[in-house]
């Protein structure tokens, strides 16, 4: 039986649409997907007591799904099946993103669920290959975003983020802890005359198990109020949520979305 342990948006139902078999709905609280019931909510100082009901419920799979910041951490809530856990979990709640999903989906594993993509499950949810929106870059376009890759390959190392701002030459925006709709609510003023694009790609190394780049209508719509000129993202390595809305806002705003290729 496959578990989903979602969290905000709309991929989760994407991914349980996809299935013969409903999966096992297990919300983190506070962070409820679009468009499904939860038939468990846990909270983290709860996570033992969750993987002992995985465990009854004959779950032998489980999918992490959907958008989460790091959530608050009491330790005075944690249950006694937790207890045992809090080494783990605090090594990972102080280690970059993709380094506390990997202590995570280690900690499920050794439990002896095994860890499977949103992507592996509903392949379709992937981002296809093209210009789906606006004219194909070139020229300075194309030097920021080869700028932006620089800067992502560069950071890749340090576990940071997977999104980069790059307009005229200049670096306006680097994602981080805030996430991306962070660092476009932060870009600054002077961006709008840059005709800057956010490049969003999966870190060097990223198990792309559990954190895919994820966008859709509401990324659009970050990156028209941001004032840029367009998104770009890797064919095969990026969710797209809603395509055809997405796709459609992206026209509407006249701003690029570019799927690329291998590089």
């Amino acid at each position: 039986m496959l578990a989903l342990i979602s969290g905000r948006g709309a991929l989760p139902e994407r991914v349980a649409a996809a299935q013969d078999t409903a999966p096992l709905v297990c919300v983190l609280d506070g962070f409820a997907p679009d468009g499904l019931a939860p038939d468990i909510t846990f909270r983290l100082e709860h996570l033992g007591t969750l993987l002992s009901m995985l465990k009854d419920r004959d779950v032998t799979d489980v999918c992490f799904c959907g958008a989460i910041e790091r959530p608050p951490f009491d330790p005075s809530a944690l249950d006694a099946a937790t207890m045992p856990l809090v080494p783990m979990m605090m090594q990972a709640m102080g280690a970059g993103d993709d380094s506390a999903l990997r202590a995570v989906m280690s900690l499920f594993e050794e439990q002896g669920f095994a860890v499977r993509a949103a992507h592996e499950l509903a392949p379709d949810i992937l981002a296809p290959e093209g210009v789906l929106a606006g004219a194909a870059p070139e020229g300075q376009a194309l030097t920021d975003i080869a700028r932006a890759d620089a800067v992502l390959a560069a950071l890749a190392p340090l576990d940071v983020g997977q999104g980069c701002v790059v307009g005229a030459g200049q670096v306006w925006g680097i994602e981080t802890i805030g996430g991306t709709d962070h660092m476009l609510r932060t870009l600054p003023e002077r961006v709008r005359g840059a005709s800057a694009l956010l490049v969003k790609t999966p870190k060097a190394g990223q198990d792309l198990r559990a954190d895919v780049p994820t966008i859709g209508p509401e990324t659009i719509e970050a990156v028209a109020s941001a004032g840029l000129a367009g998104l770009v993202v890797d064919a095969g390595h990026v969710i797209l949520l809603e395509p055809d809305e997405t796709v459609r806002r992206a026209e509407a705003a006249g701003l690029l979305l570019w799927s690329r290729g291998p590089r």
